[in-house]
């Protein structure tokens, strides 16, 4: 596709009622009705490669939409690495980009970065992972949709940032500026035994909502809180907890993961766009 396209195509989403759309798709996806549910089930199972033969089938099938876009794997499905100092892949997906963190900006795309502090929505947050490593991984509508961690941690603090809701399929991360920054999205830092990293998992187009163990349903936001930044700041006495691998949230449809990691805490392997990633597979080590 040409430079063109792309810019039209970024134009055109920047048209549509980003989060009237969403939140229509959102209420669909939840909507009760099994038998049409098990019908356009299968079209996107076939449409889209999906090993359905891993997943937890309810009887009687998935009650809605929803139910089947965040399904949950079969034990053994995955494997999560159990090294002591292993860096695990938090999802199944591919990797948009990844590489060192520079003067505090990540790559996106080819002439395109953006400010860690701006994805993080706090410049003392972003100051931990000065000089350290990140990688992008984006998830397609035929990936398992569930976040999970990818080392021990206890959580320190969350923010939710309201924002656009550009798709992120690599159309726009080529066209639209600080299309990860801008977006919608919940960051997640939290402390390891070799130091802080942190999560930030971001909206899309049609991505209904995104929800973390611990607190439910955190974006979008709803009611008086509708529009406007939140950051729940935790105490050891009541920081969310996490072994490797457990589940940590849910894309309710499909979206992007920006994995960080600090120069002292640990080291990310070497990571080529496009490279598919397995959920428990080693992507790096700990310090």
């Amino acid at each position: 596709m040409s430079k063109f396209s792309d810019r039209a195509f970024v134009a055109f989403q920047g048209l549509l009622p980003q989060h009237a759309l969403s939140a229509f798709v959102g209420w669909l996806t939840r909507l009760k009705a099994r038998a049409l549910v098990r019908a356009v089930g299968r079209f996107f199972v076939k449409l889209y490669d999906i090993n359905i033969e891993e997943a937890v089938v309810p009887e009687g099938g998935f009650a809605d939409f929803d139910a089947f876009f965040t399904r949950k794997l079969k034990p053994g499905a995955r494997s999560i690495d159990a090294g002591e100092k292993s860096i695990v892949s938090p999802v199944d997906g591919a990797v948009s980009s990844a590489g060192p963190i520079e003067e505090g900006r990540i790559y996106q795309a080819k002439g395109r970065d953006y400010a860690m502090a701006e994805l993080l929505g706090s410049e003392a947050e972003a100051e931990k992972f000065l000089g350290g490593q990140f990688a992008t991984i984006y998830l397609s509508p035929r990936d398992y949709h569930r976040m999970h961690a990818p080392a021990a941690g206890v959580v320190t603090r969350m923010a939710y940032l309201p924002g656009y809701l550009f798709a992120v399929n690599p159309r726009t991360v080529r066209a639209r500026e600080a299309l990860f920054s801008r977006n919608e999205r919940v960051a997640i830092s939290f402390d390891t035994p070799a130091g802080p990293m942190a999560m930030v998992f971001v909206g899309a187009l049609i991505v209904g909502s995104i929800s973390v163990a611990w607190e439910g349903v955190v974006a979008p936001a709803k009611g008086s809180k509708k529009g406007r930044p939140r950051v729940w700041d935790y105490s050891e006495k009541d920081a969310p907890r996490f072994a490797k691998g457990d589940e940590v949230g849910r894309f309710h449809m499909g979206s992007t993961v920006v994995l960080l990691v600090p120069k002292g805490t640990g080291k990310l392997g070497e990571l080529s766009p496009e490279q598919k990633m397995v959920l428990g597979e080693v992507i790096g080590n700990l310090t």
